[in-house]
């Protein structure tokens, strides 16, 4: 922890008073220099409010007072304060101790077991196979107990075999086998080698939690996409959105509109080109030598996104016929990336993905979850809450090696197309509020900003005119539409249009 300045003093940032120090933090509390949290607990942070000082200093606050107990039960398995702010410790002696926002708990039980881990910097924290089986021992559960629901157990162990593997689950239930004894949770220990046993389908038992079910059944997914699904689906049903009706569904607009969308969305992913030469890619097949693969993407990625075919048809259809959802997907991918065969063009990946922090969905869990999700859309029915979801399902499941973006944003915009709503334009300028605010969807699960961005592209995209190509990329230019430097990314928007006026 930093040291601070207090009058003549160095105080650490957070500290407790003992006898030797006392007589002197009474003086700098007297002069505000520090202030007190908690029992013999004192910070020099005196400006900023005890709760949010307590919350950044968590679990040193907790080694300061517990050191040498044991992290346990319910906090053992989440490394964080329950949303009530509680946290369960193990220790020879039963205690709470309450601060600002939080309130820690010692429940009397055995020391460090084998396992059991140094957390910290001075104790411990339980083994999965300890802190499942304290979990599975409450008679009563409820936001007050240390224990979890039996279904939140089976979410865990479920999610801890998605994440680590087979190994991982048999070798908890070694684990909770030898030290049952020793916590008196004999009975747990069986519970929880069935439980686990029915996970990889080796014995017959009832669960509960959907995606422990699913694996039990063969057909396990990646519940935490479900659940930021079922987070988005939620903001989006919550969410006021305008109809945007398009009448540019057929003829030189139509075709002018869909060779920006293809544009943009091949910009995005770095396939750049200045925006002439790429209509002179699609529009007259002249495909530069040096640079042939990226001209066959910007020409395939126009081939899907100016199909009829392909943008008339709205998801809804496949809810009840989910292989045929698939077969679409990897059909349009097949289209859109006609290069070697190395891209594997047409199927779904094989080796696991990411960008920077984030992992995408395990290959083997692809099918799974982009079907669950799937089903999830009939809780939607406006073309853009439609559109935005179908958008950030296929980017988060990311279910191609390459060009999994621009899948995303055909599939959103087949939504729209098909119901007669103006697609979605992500312009060069607008690609970093875009990217970050599906990032904070997917690594903070705010779907908030991901779904204003997405409706002020569209409401952008809405009040330009595309039946003459030349007035529509000079009005793009305009306002904004191509700027690439940071600096130059601001958006301006267009006047309405004079239908939207009258």
């Amino acid at each position: 922890m930093v040291a601070r300045n207090a009058g003549s003093t160095l105080w650490p940032t957070i500290f407790l008073s003992d006898a030797s120090t006392s007589a002197q933090v009474s003086e700098a509390a007297k002069r505000g220099e520090v202030a007190k949290i908690g029992p013999r607990l004192y910070t020099t942070r005196v400006s900023d409010p005890p709760a949010s000082v307590v919350r950044a200093h968590l679990w040193d606050i907790v080694q300061m007072l517990f050191p040498g107990l044991v992290v346990g039960y319910r906090t053992a398995l989440h490394t964080k304060p329950t949303p009530e702010g509680k946290v369960f410790l193990v220790g020879p002696y039963a205690r709470t101790v309450k601060l600002p926002g939080l309130s820690i708990r010692v429940l009397r039980g055995p020391g460090v077991l084998s396992g059991d881990i140094p957390y910290g910097g001075g104790m411990y924290l339980a083994s999965p196979a300890r802190g499942l089986l304290e979990c599975m021992s409450g008679k009563r559960v409820d936001a007050e107990s240390p224990t979890l629901p039996r279904a939140e157990v089976e979410a865990y162990v479920e999610r801890r075999i998605r994440t680590a593997g087979e190994t991982w689950a048999n070798e908890v239930r070694d684990r909770a086998r030898e030290i049952a004894p020793l916590l008196g949770l004999e009975a747990e220990a069986e519970e929880l080698h069935t439980l686990i046993g029915a996970m990889l389908a080796t014995v017959r038992a009832k669960l509960s939690a959907p995606a422990a079910v699913a694996r039990a059944e063969g057909a396990p997914y990646d519940s935490d996409r479900v659940r930021r699904f079922d987070l988005l689906i939620e903001a989006l049903r919550d969410y006021p959105i305008p109809e945007r009706e398009d009448r540019t569904l057929h003829g030189e607009a139509f075709h002018n509109l869909a060779f920006f969308d293809a544009y943009f969305s091949n910009f995005i992913e770095g396939t750049r080109f200045p925006v002439e030469q790429a209509h002179e890619i699609v529009f007259e097949g002249r495909i530069p030598d040096r640079r042939p693969e990226d001209a066959h993407d910007v020409l395939g990625t126009y081939r899907v996104v100016s199909s009829r075919h392909e943008m008339m048809v709205s998801a809804t259809e496949w809810i009840n016929r989910p292989q045929v959802f698939l077969d679409v997907l990897k059909s349009r991918h097949q289209a859109m990336l006609r290069r070697g065969p190395e891209v594997r063009s047409g199927k779904f990946k094989e080796e696991a993905n990411q960008a920077g922090e984030t992992l995408f969905v395990h290959p083997d869990l692809v099918e799974t979850t982009l079907v669950r999700g799937l089903q999830r859309m009939a809780l939607l029915d406006r073309p853009f809450q439609r559109a935005a979801y179908m958008m950030f399902l296929v980017a988060e499941v990311h279910p191609f090696d390459d060009g999994n973006g621009r899948m995303a944003r055909a599939t959103m915009n087949a939504e729209l197309v098909s119901q007669r709503q103006r697609r979605i334009l992500i312009p060069t300028a607008f690609r970093i509020d875009y990217l970050e605010a599906l990032r904070r969807l997917t690594r903070q699960d705010d779907p908030s900003v991901f779904i204003r961005a997405l409706d002020r592209a569209q409401d952008f995209t809405w009040r330009i005119d595309f039946s003459d190509y030349e007035a529509a990329r000079a009005t793009l230019e305009k306002y904004g539409a191509f700027g690439e430097e940071e600096e130059d990314s601001v958006i301006r928007m267009p006047p309405l249009p004079e239908t939207a006026e009258q």
